[in-house]
């Protein structure tokens, strides 16, 4: 195999044939032989409807067996996958859609064709309805009708041709498409596969969202190396737990919001951990008090990991054979290199133990953001390095580790604030289940930070004590001004916790119990 994503369903299929590839938690089940012909009719249904190589085509459907499909068979035909997010709104799928020039949309009902086609602007591809043809327009076909296409084979593409063009969470503006060679993607899973020692015939069980780079290493990962995939469509915490046993499941994936409700469920106390030998958490910090926690209930180390959408998925973890160091990311990938830039000089580095923003190189860097060279530029230099926006620092033993956005740094009167240091300190508290800092404007100071609380079911705690709780662990210049005790936080479709929206207003409080 010469590491494209094009030939993956076909070689799951030779090598591991009836054995199941995917469970849907209280849904169908398919094995790897069944979801290979089911791709290959797919990509001829497409071809059939003028898909071509090099299109671009937009999935927008949820997590299930027709996302995986409708995945794969883009990639067969030479095609390029351009993920959309179920959670996005129509304006957003629609501004996606418009700048990707995609000639084809796969939606999740038909009913959003006319929507999305009128906010595109001047965009007009073919919709696929998932959900059916219920009065769309004329060029929207049904998802079983371009499942009855005939089989399909595998168009040759080479491991530098463009794949996906994966679009930014656009934190700050317009959404950027980085473009993602099947070298790029193919790399990511594999480097996955190998240092988390992932193997045949083990299950892993998720709920992460297909269309996120980490979701998307997960399937990945599983059809390269013939795992069982059990999946969680939406996540619940309930369900999580009593589905790690039910599927015995060996490998759990998520992120930091999904441990913290998993932790605080009631039913934790009951649930069989015993088939799991390890875990895996990314996507943005977690506190290491909540790690210690997981690891203690889980019974297994849990794996942190690093990535983004211009690495396409994780790019440096933790093996489960390593000593553990919780609170770091691990090590580069083989063939990834990192450089902690000096803060103050981006041309100087910073010695160990000295945060600065982290750089990376390597074959799993994208080849820039589509039809973008100016926000491309400001990324990535001549020398191929990619400033990631991350505020990080190395030990001395090499082990990274992640500080903070360093957009989200606050300023309290010449002060540096990463919030992700307050969310630490705040974790060792028992009656938290979660905890968000971020900036809020003052006249005197220019910022104060400013803790959002979830506390536990049956916790009762109230400013006074968490105040007195951040003093033990914190310098007095970084203990939070501000408390709300909240019911939730802000999280992004792929379930990270949005501090830009609790920077823009402040959330209702709930009463402290």
């Amino acid at each position: 195999m010469k590491g494209v994503i094009s030939e993956l369903t076909a070689r799951a299929a030779r090598l591991f044939g009836d054995e199941v590839a995917l469970s849907v938690i209280g849904g169908s089940k398919l094995t790897f032989a069944e979801i290979e012909h089911r791709t290959a009719c797919f990509a001829g249904g497409l071809a059939a409807r003028g898909v071509e190589r090099g299109d671009r085509v937009v999935l927008h459907v949820p997590n299930g067996w027709e996302w995986i499909i409708a995945y794969y068979a883009i990639a067969r035909l030479g095609a390029v996958v351009v993920p959309a997010n179920i959670l996005l709104s129509p304006s957003e799928v629609a501004f996606v859609i418009a700048d990707a020039e995609a000639t084809a949309v796969i939606l999740p009902c038909a009913r959003l064709a006319p929507v999305v086609c009128e906010l595109g602007e001047n965009a007009r591809p073919m919709f696929i309805a998932h959900g059916g043809s219920d009065g769309g327009e004329p060029t929207t076909a049904a998802f079983d009708a371009v499942l009855d296409g005939t089989p399909f084979g595998v168009i040759d593409v080479q491991p530098q041709d463009l794949f996906t063009i994966g679009y930014t969470s656009g934190t700050t503006g317009r959404p950027k498409g980085a473009m993602l060679s099947h070298r790029n993607v193919f790399g990511s899973a594999a480097h996955t596969a190998t240092i988390h020692v992932r193997q045949r015939g083990e299950t892993v069980l998720t709920a992460l969202p297909f269309p996120h780079v980490y979701g998307c290493a997960v399937v990945n990962a599983a059809f390269l190396v013939g795992m069982r995939l059990a999946l969680i469509e939406r996540f619940d915490a309930g369900i999580a737990l009593a589905s790690i046993a039910a599927e015995r499941a060996t490998l759990f994936e998520g992120v930091p919001t999904m441990y913290y409700q998993m932790l605080a469920h009631p039913s934790i106390t009951a649930t069989d951990f015993s088939t799991l030998t390890r875990c895996t958490v990314g996507g943005q910090t977690i506190p290491t008090a909540k790690i210690e926690e997981a690891v203690n209930r889980f019974g297994c180390p849990i794996l942190e990991l690093w990535g983004m959408t211009e690495v396409a998925g994780p790019a440096a973890s933790h093996s489960p054979y390593w000593p553990a160091v919780h609170g770091s990311i691990g090590v580069p990938f083989p063939t990834m290199e990192a450089r902690i830039n000096d803060l103050d000089d981006p041309n100087g580095e910073a010695p160990p133990g000295v945060p600065g923003e982290l750089s990376v190189r390597g074959s799993l860097v994208m080849n820039g953001y589509w039809r973008n060279p100016a926000a491309t530029a400001a990324v990535l230099d001549e020398h191929g390095w990619l400033a990631t926006g991350d505020v990080a620092e190395r030990d001395l033993q090499g082990y990274l580790r992640i500080v903070d956005r360093r957009k989200d740094l606050i300023i309290t009167a010449g002060y540096n604030i990463y919030p992700a240091e307050l969310e630490q300190a705040l974790a060792l508290h028992p009656a938290i289940a979660m905890a968000a800092v971020a900036a809020v404007e003052d006249p005197e100071k220019g910022e104060l930070a400013k803790a959002f609380i979830v506390l536990r079911p049956d916790a009762v705690c109230d400013e006074a004590e968490l105040r007195e709780h951040c003093r033990r662990h914190l310098a007095s210049y970084k203990v939070p001004r501000l408390f709300a005790f909240v019911d939730d936080l802000p999280k992004t479709s792929t379930g990270k916790i949005m501090r830009r929206a609790l920077r823009k207003a402040a959330l209702p409080s709930a009463p402290a119990n």
